[in-house]
């Protein structure tokens, strides 16, 4: 019989000598990859957008000076602005000019009877057609325009309620604030962010808006001044035609420098309340004509208050105030007045 036996088992010296020479192969490639991915990522070594955006955080305070350098320098020129401001409308205008240099979009609402009427904008799109008609004031804005209220600037249905008479969309950021006159509300100012995140500079706006109300007393105040100061009837130096015999009409006098500035003055403030308060019919005649057909009451009595301070015979010889009425509310041109008697 063969003797059957079982192979011998291998050594373990020879096992761990296999599985060490394998494990070495193993490694020497693990660390060969290792060193080419390294390799590789140190060519991409390249600052990204969440440092450079760290870094620009870190040195923003070092940097805020000469950004609060040309505020200051852009509040006085607005403020410089504002007060070469003629009349109230004119001054108005110029608020909205002023405010675009620290918000985006602005729209200047006149107060008449508790509801808020569009008075002019800047920046929004002009493509979007404004609802017509007045916007009746919210309980929030109610507290604005009745002085309980400083500035609105939390969530509420005023700023939605004011921009439905732009016709445009909602801003992240905004701020509603009064234009007060003798403790009154007459206007309300319409700021928003746009398309930025916030509002930059609301506390300039408010400054500026300070500043109108201020300037809109003065300008009160100088028209009661000239009313008080001004005799009605001729000039000093211009005298009334007094020879019964006929004779050929001789010309009109130069009128006094003093009064003609002063009359001139008064008819501008005259015509900027016309505007003031009848933006859309100032623009219909603007474009289509008929402008005394439009506002033949609030003409006549703007008219009248003229010539009760100088005399209808200034008004007669000079025009002023037919000329005004002219040049800033039909654009220069006679024809869009209308059938005004005393054009």
């Amino acid at each position: 019989m063969s003797d059957l036996h079982p192979a011998d088992p291998p050594h373990p010296d020879a096992l761990r000598t296999h599985l060490e020479e394998w494990l070495n192969r193993q490694n020497q490639h693990l660390l060969e990859e290792v060193l080419a991915t390294w390799q590789g990522a140190l060519n991409r070594f390249q600052p990204d957008a969440a440092l450079l955006a760290g870094l620009r955080d870190a040195v923003l305070p070092a940097a805020a000076a000469p950004n609060a350098d040309l505020a200051e320098v852009n509040l006085a020129s607005a403020l410089d602005l504002l007060e070469g401001a003629t009349s109230q409308g004119d001054l108005l205008k110029r608020l909205l000019d002023a405010v675009s240099w620290f918000a985006e979009r602005s729209a200047l609402f006149i107060l008449k009877q508790g509801m808020a009427s569009l008075y002019a904008q800047r920046s929004f799109d002009a493509g979007l057609a404004p609802k017509a008609g007045a916007v009746e004031a919210p309980p929030d804005l109610e507290a604005l325009m009745l002085g309980s209220e400083r500035s609105l600037r939390r969530k509420g249905p005023s700023y939605a309620a004011l921009l439905a008479a732009l016709g445009a969309d909602e801003a992240t950021d905004w701020a509603i604030y009064p234009l007060r006159h003798k403790k009154r509300a007459v206007a309300l100012l319409l700021v928003d962010s746009g398309l930025l995140p916030r509002l930059e500079r609301p506390e300039q706006v408010r400054a500026l808006v300070l500043a109108t109300s201020g300037l809109l007393a003065s300008l009160a105040f100088g028209r009661e001044e000239e009313a008080r100061s001004v005799p009605a009837g001729n000039p000093p130096g211009v005298p009334a035609q007094a020879s019964p015999e006929p004779a050929e009409p001789a010309p009109a006098a130069e009128l006094d420098p003093r009064i003609r500035a002063a009359a001139e003055r008064l008819a501008r403030v005259l015509v900027g309340d016309v505007e003031l308060y009848f933006p859309a019919e100032v623009g219909k005649a603007r474009t289509q004509g008929n402008l005394y057909g439009l506002l033949r009451n609030d003409l006549e009595r703007s008219r009248a208050t003229f010539v009760e301070r100088f005399g209808e015979d200034i008004e007669i010889r000079y025009r002023i105030f037919t000329t005004t009425v002219i040049q800033h509310l039909c654009n220069g041109d006679a024809s869009r007045l209308g059938p005004a008697p005393w054009a």
